[in-house]
């Protein structure tokens, strides 16, 4: 009986990545309505909410704009160094074997002198 895990069903499971600034952006547009109505329920002005509103909405427009550039940006940089989209391995993005100096090397019992 082949495992759950294998085969194309399981390809075909996976759920895609999640599109981060979506949900940031999804997050600031429902605060812009959230915001004024609450200031609205304790008593504050209907130009004071209105006013809320728009300054909320121009300021989540602005991150969108720069949250995008700036994903652009890194896809960019990381088409021109031929990199895949995985995460970087630290520093100085060495990984595998090999990639450690220093410490314990396997292999060999040959004494250090």
């Amino acid at each position: 009986m082949p495992s759950p895990s294998s085969g194309p069903e399981a390809q075909r499971a996976t759920p895609p990545t999640p599109d981060t600034v979506t949900d940031v952006v999804r997050w600031a547009a429902f605060s812009c309505v959230l915001v004024p109505v609450v200031l609205l329920w304790f008593g504050s002005s209907l130009a004071g909410a209105t006013g809320t509103a728009l300054g909320l909405a121009a300021v989540t427009s602005a991150c969108r704009v720069l949250l995008r550039r700036s994903e652009r940006g890194a896809a960019r940089l990381r088409a021109e160094e031929g990199v895949p989209s995985a995460p970087s391995r630290g520093r100085h993005h060495r990984g595998g074997t090999g990639a450690h100096r220093g410490g314990r090397h396997s292999g060999g019992s040959t004494p250090v002198g």
